[in-house]
């Protein structure tokens, strides 16, 4: 089994490839990923935020994030938890998703 470590860094990989999908640049770029704990049995929890409490997206994106971490070899179960807290600003964007969407 890979370590802690290694699924994280998987874990940051498939995260890079969900979308929100009125914005063109990744979840874990937009920082809403606040936290990735894997425990010593492979399973992922998940604490992210999206960009406003009432998307209506929300359940999409939370089940996207879910099944695509869960279909990782090295992942034995995942679970996402919605959080509001602290709440979601531009600052906590990658310099890169701040390039892409033309805030720099």
């Amino acid at each position: 089994m890979s370590d802690k470590f290694e699924i994280e860094e998987r874990v940051v990989e498939v995260l890079k490839t969900v979308y929100d999908p009125e914005i063109p640049v990744d979840i874990y770029s937009l920082g809403l990923i606040y936290k990735i704990d894997v425990d010593d049995q492979g399973g992922v929890s998940i604490d992210m935020t999206l960009t406003a409490p009432g998307c209506s997206l929300a359940d999409f994106i939370v089940e996207d994030v879910r099944m695509r971490v869960e279909g990782l070899e090295c992942v034995t179960s995942a679970t996402v938890n919605l959080v509001f807290e602290p709440e979601w600003d531009k600052d906590m964007m990658s310099e890169e998703a701040k390039l892409e969407l033309g805030l720099i």
